[in-house]
């Protein structure tokens, strides 16, 4: 891989977080796929795509089927997520795909090579965002479209109040020290609107997104995999055993309320924003 801007996120992606991530890829999938179809609703046949931050590659793997004689390509930090990428694309036997490893921030994509960028949750950690959206921009087509799914304010939603059962129980994250972006970096349309404006894009909007988001069988299943998702177990990390054992219990508790005959749902809230280069 070249120079990477990123170096905390390449860490993080290539070690626990990443194979976490590739080692529950159908998990991962089941939360975030109902953000697919208001993504692919901007993908049309012929058209040359590229997915940022495409982890495992569903997103990808369904715009290269979307597009036909088009194709899709998918860019990552995480080298296990693009091996499953990968596997995932031969299984599917999906040939119009490819994946590469990169840091988009920096990566030297072709100009004017894209006629659509997307992106499901994989553009909120960028150390330079203006820089990053920059980069993209330029290798749209004049015209070309933007369109991604970021996390809003989880606080309210459901999501939100299982972090709050075990929050009661942990001290506050702080930060890392690392001057790594948050993933709440663009909850804010304020900032979605001028970090895009500053990387050259234009009408610039920001509409708020539901999904129903499965995250396992029943509340135990649920809590167990939540409690091995990358932020959660860091903060379980920072505690005793005893400690952690309490937070983990909190949460099978809170995700009890969400059991259906499906498995534990919640409903999952973001932004769709969409830009386009200017033609």
């Amino acid at each position: 891989m070249e120079t990477v801007a990123n170096t905390h996120q390449a860490q993080a992606w290539n070690g626990y977080e990443g194979r976490h991530w590739a080692q529950h890829h159908d998990r991962y999938d089941a939360v975030n796929a109902g953000f697919n179809a208001p993504l692919l609703a901007y993908v049309g046949p012929g058209d040359r795509v590229l997915d940022v931050g495409c982890g495992n590659g569903q997103l990808t793997r369904l715009a290269a089927r979307r597009v036909g004689d088009g194709h899709a390509v998918g860019i990552d930090l995480s080298a296990p997520m693009l091996d499953r990428a990968r596997a995932g694309a031969a299984a599917e036997q999906v040939r119009n795909v490819r994946f590469i490893q990169g840091d988009a921030q920096v990566h030297p994509l072709p100009d004017a090579a894209f006629d659509v960028v997307l992106s499901r949750f994989g553009v909120m950690f960028f150390a330079d965002p203006v820089a990053a959206f920059g980069n993209l921009a330029r290798a749209l087509r004049p015209g070309g479209r933007l369109a991604f799914v970021c996390l809003d304010d989880i606080r309210h939603s459901d999501l939100g109040r299982m972090f709050a059962a075990l929050a009661a129980h942990l001290p506050h994250p702080g930060t890392d020290g690392t001057g790594a972006a948050e993933p709440l970096s663009l909850a804010d349309p304020a900032v979605v609107e001028r970090v895009l404006t500053e990387a050259g894009l234009v009408e610039v909007a920001c509409v708020p997104a539901e999904a129903s988001q499965l995250w396992g069988r029943d509340a135990v299943d649920a809590g167990e995999f939540l409690a091995g998702w990358g932020p959660v177990r860091h903060q379980l990390d920072r505690v005793d055993a005893a400690t952690a054992g309490r937070a983990r219990a909190a949460l099978t508790d809170a995700l009890r309320a969400h059991e259906g005959p499906e498995g534990v749902r919640l409903r999952g809230t973001a932004w769709l924003v969409t830009a386009r280069r200017p033609a």
